[in-house]
């Protein structure tokens, strides 16, 4: 059996892209031509067809991005796990309504592909706790989430 391969998103994977969550982005190093994979939690859908996301504006990422706007982001999301591909622009070098200098990127979505190994299921979604001051931590979020929104 083919695993599923969307042009965009499908209606569960837009609905979990609108709140913060943990994913993994694959860039083409800058420096190696290798691959470079990190994880991220500053994602939001704009719609079926792009993702937002937003990161330390001296990452890598960034770097990475300006020589080669191929990328993957994957999501576990919906039962199962979801490569997605695209090219990625810095929209923003800093994303303004927030402290940190963070760059807006945005992955414009070529190809949703359910990369789930045959016969199974993910039955718990990967979940993360913030190390650092929970309240800050918490307004730090809603600043970023927001500005994206505002984007």
């Amino acid at each position: 059996m083919a695993n599923q391969v969307e042009p965009k998103l499908i209606k569960p994977l837009f609905d979990a892209l609108q709140q913060e969550r943990f994913v993994t982005l694959a860039t083409i190093d800058y420096e190696t031509g290798g691959p470079n994979v990190s994880a991220i939690s500053w994602v939001l859908a704009k719609d079926e067809g792009a993702i937002l996301f937003a990161v330390d504006n001296r990452s890598r990422i960034v770097q990475n991005i300006k020589e080669n706007k191929k990328a993957v982001l994957n999501l576990i999301a919906n039962e199962s796990t979801y490569s997605i591909t695209g090219d990625v622009t810095v929209k923003e070098e800093k994303l303004d309504g927030v402290p940190l200098k963070l760059a807006l990127l945005e992955l414009s979505i070529h190809e949703v592909r359910d990369v789930m190994f045959y016969g199974s299921k993910i039955v718990s979604e990967p979940q993360y706790d913030k190390t650092y001051d929970k309240d800050a931590a918490a307004r730090l979020d809603k600043q970023v989430m927001d500005a994206m929104k505002k984007a």
